[in-house]
């Protein structure tokens, strides 16, 4: 039992750990909540400090999610307790960090490595479904929802009711998180991708 409360306390603090704002400070010297929508995920970091620094962020927030998940496969001591609810902890870092007075990102990239970790025939599904919305629609906040649509789908026909539960909070989470950007599209406001 002392394994999983070090696992999960592990994997909400890795998951807090905000790599864009890091990398936008230490390498550009800006702070990437005063730039763009604000927010500290990967699609900010893509806007505002271009495609070589979004890139590095995608995976290492992907990681974020991935490692604790990976990590809780490989350790004794965990027992039968579910993988996947070290990577809901993680992602839920990244919403709610720590060190960000428990502001965040909105799951969608940390989320999507715990998949990965968990399921990677889901993970693939998930990526699938993002790229041909953002290949349609150009906007990443409608291609993230569905794709947490996708996995609300996907994660249905596991059987198993930790990864359902998990794909539930984790679609709904996404989902939340995009009400604004939503609304923005609406209004035809919400900025478009160039680079697909």
């Amino acid at each position: 039992m002392y394994t999983v409360i070090i696992l999960l306390i592990f994997s909400y603090l890795f998951g807090s750990i905000p790599f864009s704002l890091i990398i936008s400070k230490s390498f550009y010297k800006i702070d990437l909540r005063e730039h763009g929508s604000g927010n500290v995920g990967t699609t900010n970091t893509f806007r505002i400090l271009g495609k070589k620094a979004g890139i590095v962020v995608l995976i290492l927030d992907l990681l974020k999610g991935a490692i604790p998940v990976w990590t809780a496969m490989l350790v004794d001591g965990t027992g039968d307790f579910p993988v996947v609810i070290f990577g809901v902890v993680a992602a839920l870092g990244h919403v709610y960090s720590i060190f960000l007075k428990f502001k965040g990102g909105k799951a969608v990239a940390t989320g999507g490595g715990a998949i990965l970790a968990a399921s990677p025939l889901i993970f693939l599904v998930l990526i699938l479904t993002f790229l041909i919305t953002l290949k349609i629609s150009k906007y990443v906040s409608l291609s993230s929802v569905f794709a947490a649509v996708a996995l609300l789908i996907s994660v249905m026909f596991t059987g198993d009711p930790f990864m359902i539960g998990f794909g539930v909070i984790l679609a709904v989470i996404v989902i939340i998180k995009h009400i604004s950007n939503m609304k923005r599209i609406k209004a035809g406001t919400e900025p478009k991708i160039t680079f697909m």
